[in-house]
């Protein structure tokens, strides 16, 4: 008792949003996302230092976002920790599809460009 193939196309109906599923991304990918992202966004990444560490705590579809790293110095830490926040915003954003209401740039070292300096005892 199979039914017969009238030729006709059958109609589908779209789903309302609220009775189709919804896809939740875990803290933890969010936070792999904003880390590769601060890594993108410095300008020279040191050899000494270890690569940026974020946390991210996620409620609804927004995101706030703590990196932490460690900068070149002298350098523009301003001017980076800026950039890290601005790179970091869109690829969560881009990715993630979340908004991103806060970054948080922690420096948690300043590693000395100058090695030889360093060794001699001298610092600027």
């Amino acid at each position: 008792m199979n039914p017969v193939d009238s030729g006709r196309p059958t109609e589908t109906r779209a789903v309302p949003s609220g009775e189709r599923g919804a896809t939740r991304i875990a803290e933890r990918v969010v936070a792999k996302i904003a880390a590769q992202a601060a890594r993108e966004a410095l300008v020279a990444p040191t050899r000494d230092s270890a690569p940026p560490n974020a946390t991210v705590v996620v409620l609804r579809e927004t995101a706030r976002v703590r990196v932490s790293l460690g900068l070149p110095y002298p350098s523009d830490i301003g001017g980076q920790c800026a950039a890290v926040r601005r790179h970091v915003t869109e690829r969560v954003g881009t990715l993630a599809g979340m908004h991103v209401s806060e970054v948080a740039v922690q420096v948690e070292r300043l590693h000395p460009t100058h090695a030889h300096d360093v060794a001699q005892g001298r610092t600027r």
